[in-house]
């Protein structure tokens, strides 16, 4: 393989692990990357109960499994990026994100994802429980399955956990580590284990970007 070759698999790798980075690709690298990427999830679309929008990346090193009644379907401008876990039943809205190691199972009631939501690696969602009566062992445990259901523009950070029958509503954060086993406000900021309310992001300083958001918005 030659050097042009060499550096082209190694760019490949790159966006895998970087997926932010193949919707601002150069002009020189759009035609190579694209017809990849439709390699990729044309194949994945055959093997697998998967949906995918126009524009969207998946890491051929990304883990989907969608078996039939258990779909997993990706919006417009969608990223997965390397080693991700995906379970069905999954949907993510459009330009939703998730980096590397993120973990996704909808169980039986599946999980939901809104509109631009970002998710860090290392994050888990699992939107299944295990029973603990003491009558049996933890593996003949009934599985109850409740969804899990994130809003609009949230951040959830790295390695935070969510579990099952959780609502995360639009906007708001979720702090790195934090583990949330109950609902979080739509703005709010949540932290810690497990996860509580440590602020508002209509408290925080504003970006000085066009169309912020201004106190006295409706959220």
């Amino acid at each position: 393989m030659d050097l042009d070759a060499l550096r082209r698999e190694q760019h490949k790798r790159r966006l895998s692990w970087m997926p932010w980075l193949y919707f601002v690709l150069k002009p020189r690298h759009r035609g190579w990357a694209e017809a990849w990427q439709q390699e990729v999830q044309a194949l994945l679309m055959e093997l697998e109960t998967v949906t995918i929008a126009q524009g969207c990346f998946v890491a051929p090193e990304a883990r989907i499994f969608a078996e039939p009644g258990r779909t997993v379907a990706l919006g417009p401008g969608c990223s997965i990026a390397a080693e991700a876990f995906v379970h069905g039943p999954v949907i993510l809205g459009p330009r939703v994100s998730l980096n590397a190691r993120v973990s996704l199972d909808g169980g039986a009631a599946g999980i939901r994802v809104g509109e631009g939501t970002r998710i860090a690696s290392g994050a888990t969602l699992y939107a299944f429980d295990h029973g603990l009566a003491p009558d049996r062992p933890v593996r003949d445990q009934p599985v109850t399955s409740r969804g899990i259901n994130v809003g609009a523009d949230v951040w959830i950070g790295a390695n935070a956990g969510v579990t099952d029958g959780v609502t995360i509503g639009d906007h708001a954060v979720v702090g790195m580590g934090a583990v949330v086993t109950r609902d979080v406000p739509p703005w709010a900021i949540v932290g810690g284990v497990p996860a509580r309310v440590l602020g508002d992001r209509r408290e925080r300083p504003r970006s000085g970007m066009p169309g912020g958001w201004e106190p006295g918005d409706q959220g």
